[in-house]
């Protein structure tokens, strides 16, 4: 019987092993999920740079943070070039170190206060005093739109939310990135694969 479990385990052990060729294909689609929203947050901030920057820089209703131009400069570059990177895999694991960074200096300096939730939505447990608050902002807008506005056609496409703006979507960014950091590009579908196999090749010969 302990033979039979052992000869069946291996038996799952090799099946699992053979699925290594298609390991790529994970770090692929987390390359291809990342760049457009990093290319989309670079590209704004670049569009309205002086707006950013006067944002980086003012205590009262901005970020307050010291030298603003060169903070937005980074974190706008970081993000839209860095994203260009991932689309093809290459310099992957060091892109990843300035995006981590950006989505800590994003998530300590800009979302945290708001707690956890990128949308308020009272039935999670992870809902804060603010998203709480906001539940019953929303159902007062909702309100307003039923009496003055015609709300089937303005929630056809979706309902109407609330953004809370916690740290949710930057912490999710930052544990993807991570796994990025540590895998590479991936097998097959990057530049750094083919590189590295280039090169390991003239290193041989």
């Amino acid at each position: 019987m302990a033979n039979l479990i052992v000869k069946h385990t291996n038996s799952l052990h090799d099946l699992l092993d053979k699925t290594r060729m298609f390991e790529g294909i994970a770090p692929l689609l987390l390359r291809l999920y990342l760049a457009p929203v990093l290319m989309q947050a670079g590209y704004n901030k670049l569009s309205h740079f002086e707006d950013t920057a006067a944002w980086f820089g003012n205590p009262d209703w901005g970020l307050g943070l010291p030298m603003p131009e060169v903070l937005a400069a980074l974190a706008s570059g970081t993000e839209f070039f860095g994203g260009m990177l991932l689309i093809v895999g290459l310099a992957t694991r060091w892109i990843s170190i300035p995006l981590m960074i950006t989505m800590i200096v994003a998530a300590l300096t800009v979302h945290i206060d708001n707690g956890w939730l990128a949308i308020a939505d009272r039935t999670s447990w992870l809902a804060n005093d603010q998203v709480m608050e906001a539940s019953e902002r929303l159902g007062r807008v909702k309100e307003i739109l039923k009496e003055h506005g015609n709300y089937d056609w303005l929630t056809g496409k979706g309902s109407v939310v609330i953004l809370n703006n916690g740290i949710e979507f930057a912490a999710t960014y930052f544990v993807m990135l991570l796994s990025l950091f540590f895998t590479g590009g991936g097998r097959y579908f990057s530049i750094d694969y083919w590189l590295a196999r280039k090169f390991r090749t003239v290193a041989k010969g």
